[in-house]
């Protein structure tokens, strides 16, 4: 691997997986870009978490800020990785240098990080002007022992991944994240809203979801690169 661009630390991490038809995704997916199945269903991710001292290569000190993210499972020629459909982060530098820069889907929210021994109480409210309202609001934490990620399972093809693929402007593109073997636990959720999927034009899933946490872990990022598409991406005016 290349050297890394961005080391950061995961805490407050809640993965909640819903089960959708195929098509319910593919139409949300630019050329090249296909859906990818567990036992035929596509899956939606709602993934909530603090991203902690995130910095780049070098760089002295670090930004600490709660995102939301809302994604899929695809491959791209073949190589598997996840589809970032939204991302909602309270940091106005991170999220204005994406959209200006690459036209990625990064919006500004307003969000909160509460603990309460194993319990962590996440809200969301995305603040983006002229984007559709977004909001996540969630207490969640751990019913299970933690356990390693077994090959085969739902939790391999869902969560064990470290490709991943963001449209912008004219291009998808893509990176490897790096840590440690994913060691998990099941866990118990209340989700008092979730608009993401009607922010992102896709309609709320029928079923509970698979729910899991994960202890903190040490990230990096690296090996960025970018591959041509049709997409419509984020046209964020640049004000002078």
């Amino acid at each position: 691997m290349t050297p890394s661009l961005l080391s950061m630390r995961w805490r407050d991490i809640l993965f909640a997986h819903y089960p959708v038809a195929p098509d319910r995704v593919r139409s949300r997916l630019p050329d090249r870009v296909s859906v990818d199945t567990y036992e035929g269903q596509a899956w939606l991710g709602v993934v909530s978490l603090t991203m902690d001292d995130v910095r780049p290569r070098f760089a002295p000190f670090g930004l600490t800020f709660p995102q939301v993210n809302l994604r899929t499972y695809v491959t791209v020629d073949g190589d598997p990785g996840v589809y970032f459909l939204s991302m909602d982060a309270d940091e106005r530098l991170a999220v204005t240098a994406g959209r200006r820069t690459l036209g990625i889907p990064y919006y500004r929210a307003e969000a909160s990080v509460r603990r309460d021994g194993t319990d962590v109480r996440f809200e969301s409210e995305r603040i983006q002007a002229g984007e559709p309202d977004a909001r996540f609001r969630a207490t969640y934490g751990p019913n299970g022992s933690l356990e390693p990620v077994e090959p085969g399972s739902f939790e391999a093809f869902a969560i064990d991944r470290y490709r991943f693929y963001l449209p912008g402007r004219s291009a998808l593109y893509t990176g490897v994240v790096d840590h440690e073997p994913w060691r998990l636990r099941t866990a118990a959720a209340t989700v008092d809203e979730n608009t993401l999927f009607a922010a992102a034009d896709i309609g709320r899933p029928a079923v509970e979801p698979h729910l899991h946490v994960a202890p903190p872990r040490a990230v990096t990022l690296g090996n960025v690169g970018r591959r041509p598409i049709r997409a419509s991406p984020i046209n964020e005016p640049v004000r002078v």
